[in-house]
């Protein structure tokens, strides 16, 4: 599997990737406060999500990465993504 810089290359807009997120912190249920870590997290990448101008343009680029649940990331919070592996085959 190629792990592709996020700073060099983006996947195709609205694609579902794997993205490697450093020290992606998820809370488990309970609110107790404990959490895991999680680094590899699968994200859907949003090209040009924010509008020009806007105040989170300007603050967090114009890209965005959708997650799954409670799993969303700004654009700079991603440093790696791959593309998602193949299903198996059922036989």
């Amino acid at each position: 599997m190629k792990w592709n810089l996020a700073s060099e290359k983006l996947p195709n807009n609205d694609e579902r990737v794997l993205a490697f997120v450093p020290n992606n912190k998820v809370f488990l249920p309970g609110k107790t406060g404990e959490f895991e870590l999680r680094e590899i997290i699968v994200l859907r990448f949003l090209e040009n999500f924010y509008p020009e101008g806007s105040e989170k343009r300007i603050k967090h680029g114009p890209h965005f990465w959708q997650g799954e649940g409670n799993s969303n990331h700004f654009f700079k919070d991603v440093t790696h993504w791959t593309s998602m592996p193949e299903k198996p085959e059922i036989i």
